[in-house]
């Protein structure tokens, strides 16, 4: 009869436990080919596009031609939705607008736009109702 060497057989098993455990459990050394990235920004073509934000003052939305989305204050949370809230779109494409010149959250300068634009807004006599409309053709 052969003899069997307990401590090699020792140093096999516990590294063939190991690595079961390890794989059990889902302790594996990171890939470095794989990157993690947050939420993406919204990207045409390659390049990075800012939303433009159009506001119509009456009803307190923001639209985004980039992203086709209406942001507002819903209680007190921020959303974006395809459809602007409480009237069709038809209607508040016919209400006073103002185009502005920021790219980023329009919750970061909404304080600011409801006091330069109030609900009741109207451009002057001479201007034009608003700067651009958008286009309600669904992709």
């Amino acid at each position: 009869m052969k003899k069997i060497n307990k401590a090699g057989i020792g140093r096999i098993g516990v590294l063939l436990c190991t690595t079961v455990a390890g794989a059990l459990t889902g302790c594996v050394a990171p890939r470095a080919d794989v990157a993690y990235v947050e939420t993406p920004v919204y990207v045409e073509n390659g390049p990075v596009v800012e939303p433009e934000y159009v506001y119509y003052p009456a009803y307190e939305v923001y639209y985004s031609r980039h992203t086709r989305q209406y942001s507002y204050q819903q209680g007190h949370s921020w959303v974006s939705r395809p459809e602007p809230p409480r009237v069709s779109a038809n209607v508040m494409l016919a209400s006073p607008s103002v185009r502005l010149d920021f790219h980023d959250a329009p919750a970061s300068h909404h304080a600011a736009v409801a006091r330069q634009y109030p609900k009741h807004w109207a451009p002057h006599a001479g201007q034009h109702n608003r700067e651009e409309g958008h286009d309600q053709t669904r992709r």
